[in-house]
């Protein structure tokens, strides 16, 4: 099963890119992500941590 979808993924032209853009997609979404936690302001950090707890 795997060898048959090797074999035609092989033959479609242009599929290499894909793996490269799904990486930089990956890549990009975790380093906005690191500098969004990194920037974002310690009481805005607090209050929506005490959002699950507050009934």
């Amino acid at each position: 099963m795997l060898k048959f979808v090797k074999n035609h993924m092989e033959s479609i032209t242009g599929i290499e890119i894909y793996p490269m853009i799904s990486l930089l997609v990956f890549f990009t979404f975790f380093v906005v992500l690191f500098w969004w936690v990194f920037t974002s302001k310690k009481e805005y950090i607090n209050t929506v941590s005490q959002i699950p707890l507050d009934n």
